[in-house]
């Protein structure tokens, strides 16, 4: 883990707060698995939030000079995955988000404080 990832995972955050995704959370995920470095799950009230999410996202990484390794469940429009090399994007639709439940499979990850980060609700 190193301090770029850590304000690549800033910037993610900012920008999908700014499209109000809900119930952010950052798991640094480092110490679990070589896949990344954190990874960051939220969900959208609907489908077009969500893909206004994922495309906030996408559009800071450009601006930010961020590689988009690859973007997977477009078209399905419930569960999207940005993979931007050391920090993956998990943005769900808020019935999907449940069902998958991340945050349990990965219950070992350290939670990271991004509440500095975030908008008060």
């Amino acid at each position: 883990m190193t301090q770029k990832s850590l304000e690549k995972l800033e910037l993610i955050v900012k920008a999908a707060d700014d499209r109000l995704a809900q119930d952010i959370m950052a798991l640094e995920v480092s110490n679990l698995t070589p896949i990344a470095d954190y990874f960051v799950v939220m969900h959208g009230r609907n489908e077009k939030q969500v893909e206004a999410i994922v495309q906030s996202i996408v559009e800071a990484a450009h601006e930010a000079k961020i590689e988009v390794k690859n973007i997977e469940g477009k078209d399905g429009g419930k569960w999207i995955l940005v993979d931007l090399v050391d920090v993956v994007v998990h943005v769900f639709y808020y019935s999907e988000r449940p069902h998958y439940n991340l945050e349990k499979l990965w219950k070992d990850a350290k939670l990271v404080d991004i509440t500095q980060w975030v908008k008060a609700e």
